[in-house]
């Protein structure tokens, strides 16, 4: 059945524009990592040709059998007023950077996956402060140190909030949620009183699919997207009430558990569930609406747009749009079934959403609250508005040729991207104003 999202249209609230840009040859997963080359897919020729009016995505799709549920539920056209966009480096020679935050004074808090905590000049310019008391994480494959996200309350009391994949021993690692008082004193900084929030159990020994991404909903509840780890057959329990793989938690600020979530007392389920059957969202926002929004990876094909509803079950990996990495069908192939629920959107091939942002500045008047995705697969900005019946209107891509990772609006109105190499060789940020 449809989210009922669309049942009530107040996605209609997103809306704006954005430029078109080229994807990918399909030969990578939805992190970008290379893979065998399956299928006779040839590189891309680029979205960006794509004519006004027309879907911005051209390429043939991994899985051209599959039909979308309901009318605009994928390759969304293009529309007439797109803005044009300059970009300017501000900072590089980085570490691989997995999240940026904006600080009151426009400095900038940065996760480096490796294990590091850095603070950035508002401009960029000059040295990195390294905050001191981050704790230890498993950085192989796609661990490390991961979102962070300033306390709602962080002009009083310091407090920010982070994820990082957490060592655990002889049991593996897990996503962990963290928090602690940011501190800086004559030019160094600290985080004091560090305390562990949430961990996402079962614990398991891999490095794929930690997910994850931190959403404050502006009532005192904090939201956090989790993968399901990725590997056959554990990434089955994200159907699985009495596991946290694959779902999206919503806990209190101090850890605790909100008495109105969905599953709060149910025999065999986790209180801190809000919905299940997700696959790895690495991208998550508090929309205009109030709601949470998300992104989730698919395999080759299937990356979803979702806006996740307590209790609801999102499908994966019962039902999903795409293809395994393989080529194979994932499951039974299908894409849907009664007591799932389908994405609002999603993309075949994938665009490797990484960081999402509702567009809320003056600089691009165009975008105005609209959706702002980082592609890690599609190298650019990925911009969605939304129609009053709730669904995508239209899809543009802002090519920036580079991985984005995650995406951010800045103080003064500028969207900023932070880019990634494979293999772990750096980061930039990148500001992107009007042309």
């Amino acid at each position: 059945m449809r989210s009922s999202l669309l049942l009530t249209g107040l996605a209609a609230l997103l809306a704006g524009t954005a430029l078109a840009g080229p994807s990918l040859a399909q030969d990578t997963n939805s992190q970008g990592e290379r893979l065998p080359h399956v299928d006779g897919n040839a590189p891309a020729t680029g979205a960006g040709q794509a004519a006004t009016g027309e879907p911005v995505e051209t390429e043939a799709a991994n899985a051209p059998d599959q039909k979308p549920a309901f009318a605009a539920q994928t390759r969304a056209p293009q529309p007439a007023d797109m803005p044009e966009v300059k970009t300017a480096l501000v900072a590089e020679g980085l570490p691989n950077l997995w999240a940026l935050e904006f600080m009151a004074d426009g400095r900038m808090l940065v996760t480096a996956k490796e294990g590091k905590l850095l603070i950035l000049p508002a401009d960029g310019k000059g040295e990195p402060v390294e905050v001191s008391g981050v704790p230890e994480v498993a950085s192989a494959g796609q661990g490390g140190l991961l979102d962070v996200a300033l306390g709602p309350d962080f002009a009083s009391d310091g407090l920010v909030f982070f994820t990082f994949s957490e060592p655990r021993g002889a049991e593996g690692n897990g996503t962990s949620l963290a928090r602690a008082k940011l501190t800086e004193t004559n030019g160094s900084a600290a985080l004091e009183d560090m305390d562990v929030i949430f961990r996402q159990t079962p614990s398991y020994d891999g490095d794929k699919h930690f997910g994850s991404r931190i959403v404050f909903d502006g009532q005192g509840h904090l939201f956090l997207g989790v993968g399901e780890r990725s590997d056959e057959p554990i990434r089955d329990q994200a159907q699985n009430l009495d596991s946290g793989l694959g779902k999206v938690f919503r806990i209190n600020a101090d850890g605790s558990i909100p008495d109105d979530n969905p599953f709060v007392g149910r025999d065999g389920a986790l209180d801190a569930i809000w919905s299940y059957g997700h696959r790895n969202i690495q991208s998550a926002v508090l929309g205009p609406d109030g709601a949470v929004w998300t992104i989730e990876h698919g395999a080759r094909g299937g990356d979803e747009l979702n806006r996740p509803e307590a209790g609801k079950n999102y499908g994966w990996p019962v039902i999903t749009y795409g293809v395994s990495y393989g080529g194979q069908p994932i499951g039974e192939g299908i894409t849907q079934t009664d007591g799932m629920e389908q994405p609002v959107y999603y993309w075949d091939p994938v665009i490797g959403p990484s960081g999402m942002a509702i567009y809320e500045g003056t600089e691009f008047p165009e975008w105005k609250d609209a959706i702002l995705a980082g592609g890690l697969v599609a190298q650019g900005l990925v911009v969605l508005r939304m129609n009053e019946d709730g669904q995508v209107a239209s899809e543009e891509r802002v090519p920036l040729e580079a991985r984005i990772r995650d995406v951010k609006v800045g103080p003064d109105g500028a969207v900023y991207a932070v880019t990634e190499t494979r293999g772990g060789g750096g980061s930039t940020i990148l500001r992107l104003t009007k042309g």
